[in-house]
This record gives C-alpha cells, structure tokens and sequence, in this order.
C-alpha cells in the first residue's frame, strides 16, 4: 500500500484528524490544495457518490492513491436536510458560521424533543483513478441539535451538537475524545481496519 496519499479536501481539520488516526500506519497525507487540484464537481446523490466524485478527481489529476470523505449532518425535523449540502447550507461561501445562523434559524419554533440529529460520514480510499474496487467505511453519530453555540473546539456544526454520552456539545470536547466517537473517527476506524488488511506494496 502506497505510503503517500491525495487527501480530497483542502480543511486542515480533516487532515489533522486522518493523519492523527491513521499515524500507526506509516500513511502520509497531503490535501489536493497543496498539490493544485481543483475541487471537484460534488453532484452526486449520495455520501458515497460524492466521496468516490472526489477521491476520483484527486487520484486522476496526481496520480497517487486518494482519499475522500462526504459528510453531513442530518436533522430529522427537516426531512433529513442539510445533509449532502451541509458545507453548502448557507450558500456556496457561507462558511461555518453562516451555517449555524442559517441550521438555528430553521430550527427556533422546533421543541427540544424533534430537534434529534445525526452527523453521518462516508471515507472512500482509492489505489488509483480507476479503482474498481474502492474501500469505502460508513458511520453515523446520534445526537440533537442545540438552541445556540457552545464550545470552542471542533469546526463546522460542532458547536450546535449535543452529544447525549458526554453531555455536551462536540465542540466541547477535547480533540482526542471526539476523533474516538464522532461519526469520522468511527468510519477511519472501521478504514483502519480495512487498511491494515490491504497487501503491502
């Protein structure tokens, strides 16, 4: 298994999370920004479309093995939305804040009972761009949504997410905690697992 690998994304906490659970395997990972390559077309209808979209792209355009993610979350008083838009749902430069206005907003008549959600991931890891056979690792996390932000850590909707186990949102939780149980950190386990199967090359 190649050592060097095209992460699909340009968000440093993804790379900090992949490289932190993925250490032991002697991977190294570089984001598709460093590299120059262009995001790609994300059109796809699901979590896992979208991640081969991407892992494609990346592995097409460097020649290396890739790696992508899709993930969202997906509040069930609003039929399952944001989801495959959550980066998106405030618009296309919306950013995480404007998300979180935008998630709070549709959300502010919901009783705290409906306002259950859950953060779902999908890693998909490609050997090369015409890999037939990807590896793909899915997971979701419980949690609701809460009335307003709290906590410093994490990024994205990690600050309106509460986790029931913890008793607090995801934002508040120390990093290593959260790449434990959050919905990524148990795809990349599950990645892990496939991976460490993988013949070495």
């Amino acid at each position: 298994m190649s050592k060097r690998i095209v992460l699909a994304s340009g968000n440093a906490g993804k790379l900090r999370e992949f490289s932190a659970m993925m250490a032991d395997l002697g991977l190294e990972f570089v984001r598709q920004s460093e590299l120059g390559v262009p995001d790609a077309i994300e059109d796809g209808l699901t979590f896992v479309e979208n991640s081969l979209i991407k892992a494609r792209n990346a592995a097409k355009m460097t020649g290396l093995p890739a790696m992508a993610d899709d993930s969202g979350i997906v509040v069930d008083a609003l039929g399952g939305a944001p989801g495959l838009y959550s980066a998106r749902y405030a618009g296309e430069h919306g950013g995480d804040a404007a998300n979180n206005t935008k998630l709070l907003e549709a959300l502010k008549d919901v009783p705290e009972e409906q306002r259950t959600a859950r953060f779902y991931c999908c890693i998909v890891y490609l050997r090369h761009a015409d890999d037939q056979l990807p590896i793909i690792a899915e997971a979701s996390w419980e949690g609701r949504i809460l009335h307003g932000l709290s906590g410093a850590n994490g990024f994205g909707y990690d600050p309106l997410f509460f986790v029931p186990t913890h008793g607090c949102s995801s934002a508040e939780l120390p990093p290593e905690e959260k790449n434990r149980i959050s919905h990524r950190g148990q795809a990349l386990r599950k990645l892990h697992e496939l991976l460490e199967r993988e013949p070495k090359a």
